[in-house]
């Protein structure tokens, strides 16, 4: 295991193969209630799903934010991108809010902060991000080198694109790839975690609870 963590810098990840993202027409932004509509029993049937949200960033001291702007949703097939506004927030809220349903990411932290002040409440959320103490890691451990140590491939993380504007309409393709990315290799990094038996105790308790009741 150490020699797997010694491989995994910066350098070395960047010399991987590319990751296998979803291709384009996969990933659907989503912008009005009547979009939801369409993908509602998708959404509120999947058992697990990847997740993350992305925020205009701040630049002035004192500056607050009103993120999120964008929130992603995927499953093993699809990555959904939800422009933020009330009707978007009113279909994601039930799902967001539903302790049936788990949702995976990495660095969520600061998201159930976010999410209150929009009135969402995030109930099963997981964050994998201290999940690998198995290779040898003792620190929270990011999607890029999670997704190096489980799969061989280089997630690209352009620091440019995460600090865009995620509020802008229509987003860049390179938005819309980098944000579906995120929620895509997360569930990916979860499923293959739980195949290889390898989730910690803690996790893999709150899934079963989950899943069970």
């Amino acid at each position: 295991m150490s020699e797997a963590v010694a491989l995994l810098d910066k350098a070395s990840i960047q010399q991987l193969p590319p990751f296998e993202n979803l291709n384009h027409h996969n990933i659907v932004v989503i912008e009005n209630f009547e979009q939801c509509k369409i993908i509602e029993e998708e959404l509120k049937n999947a058992a697990i799903l990847g997740f993350d949200s992305e925020s205009k960033p701040t630049f002035k001291v004192g500056e607050i934010s009103t993120g999120p702007h964008l929130i992603q949703l995927a499953t093993a097939q699809k990555a959904y991108l939800f422009h933020v506004n009330s009707s978007t927030l009113k279909f994601l809220q039930p799902i967001l809010s539903n302790q049936k349903q788990i949702k995976v990411g990495f660095g969520l932290k600061n998201d159930k902060h976010i999410f209150h002040k929009k009135g969402i409440e995030l109930e099963s959320c997981v964050d994998l991000a201290k999940g690998f103490s198995h290779f040898g890691f003792k620190q929270q451990i990011g999607l890029q080198k999670a997704v190096a140590l489980l799969f061989g491939q280089y997630l690209a993380k352009s620091k440019k694109v995460g600090t865009s504007n995620w509020a802008r309409k229509p987003l860049t393709s390179q938005q819309i790839n980098y944000a579906a990315a995120d929620a895509y290799a997360a569930l990916l990094v979860f499923e293959e975690l739980r195949n290889q038996k390898l989730l910690p105790a803690h996790i893999s308790q709150t899934i079963q609870t989950v899943l069970q009741a």
